[in-house]
């Protein structure tokens, strides 16, 4: 008789272990069903998530495996284990020692997804400080990642049930932001934008491109970068066959996305991106890095220090983040057999 093979897990890493990661990482496991669990690998400290698993609801056993694909009875909760977490780390208190654990939790994830034994990479929150004083010359997931997996270019991507944010610039000041704005790099990300939801299994992606100015500029009184670089950029995107709009006045551009009149909206920078996506629910709202060669989804959310330990913790927003990426990994398959190029 014929076994059917097993399915590529998912790796889960448990986010910084001083802050909630280990919590929510437990909270979101008790929300799955056992088949549901065995398709998730947890990469983090099998100590901190069984500390985790005692506080409030239903217990759950944490098992150390060595590989994604070690099997274990019913629904126990596999655990890679990586490094080892101190006896005296305080929860609730950024750690270098915590911050450089987490960069391992994720290289880890990376370089299994990379080899193929894991189907996509979930990520837990992380410290940009506790990563900094723990030595991680990265100062954030995204970074790490597209270093860690070779990317040649990638964008950061907040999205809903309802709405898809797209961002030109990240982790910068507003300042930084706006003059670190190019046409190349809006043309890029509109690219990026473009080329993964064809992936993701939509043919003809519809893409709107937020205004940085009040009212779009108004016509360059209100500033002119629409004029110098939004709309060069939207032009050169269209040219190449994007079906792509813009500058739109970014106070309407994502209600028109929400309502269904685009797939995605291009934004300038970080907070015109996402404060949007978070008016819809910050539990139910996903991170996911555009152009990697894995799949990578992550919370919506960081650290929460100051309610670490207390059990008041939601896993909610992680199972979003675990159920996009196994969407996200069905549809690449689906689009990669159906012999479509992006």
């Amino acid at each position: 008789m014929t076994r059917t093979p097993r399915p590529v897990p998912m790796a889960v890493t448990m986010g910084d272990p001083a802050g909630i990661g280990p919590e929510i990482v437990i909270d979101a496991l008790r929300g799955c069903t056992s088949a549901e669990r065995r398709g998730v690998v947890v990469v983090g400290d099998v100590g901190s998530l069984r500390r985790a698993a005692e506080i409030g609801g239903p217990p759950l056993n944490i098992v150390p495996v060595s590989a994604p694909a070690e099997d274990v009875p019913g629904s126990d909760v596999r655990v890679i284990q990586v490094g080892s977490v101190p006896d005296d780390l305080e929860l609730g208190v950024i750690d270098g020692r915590a911050g450089a654990l987490s960069f391992g939790f994720v290289t880890t994830a990376v370089d299994l997804a990379l080899a193929g034994q894991v189907s996509a990479v979930v990520t837990a929150p992380i410290n940009k400080e506790a990563w900094s004083l723990g030595g991680v010359e990265f100062p954030d997931h995204t970074s790490a990642l597209v270093r860690l997996t070779g990317a040649r270019r990638h964008a950061m991507m907040l999205a809903t049930d309802e709405l898809r944010s797209v961002l030109v610039t990240v982790h910068l000041s507003v300042k930084a932001a706006i003059e670190s704005l190019t046409e190349q790099r809006i043309v890029r990300t509109i690219e990026i934008t473009h080329d993964e939801l064809r992936s993701q299994g939509i043919a003809t992606p519809r893409i709107a491109v937020a205004a940085l100015n009040p009212h779009g500029g108004e016509g360059g009184l209100f500033g002119d970068e629409e004029i110098v670089t939004i709309a060069p950029a939207v032009r050169t995107a269209q040219k190449a066959g994007i079906v792509v709009s813009g500058p739109h006045p970014a106070d309407t551009v994502f209600m028109r996305a929400r309502r269904g009149e685009f797939d995605a909206v291009v934004a300038m920078y970080h907070d015109q991106g996402l404060i949007p996506i978070k008016l819809l629910g910050i539990d139910d709202g996903v991170n996911v890095t555009l152009g990697l060669p894995i799949v990578r989804t992550s919370v919506d959310h960081g650290t929460a220090m100051d309610i670490a330990g207390q059990g008041l913790a939601s896993g909610r927003s992680l199972q979003y983040a675990m159920t996009s990426a196994q969407r996200l990994v069905e549809a690449k398959t689906n689009h990669s057999n159906s012999g479509e190029m992006p």
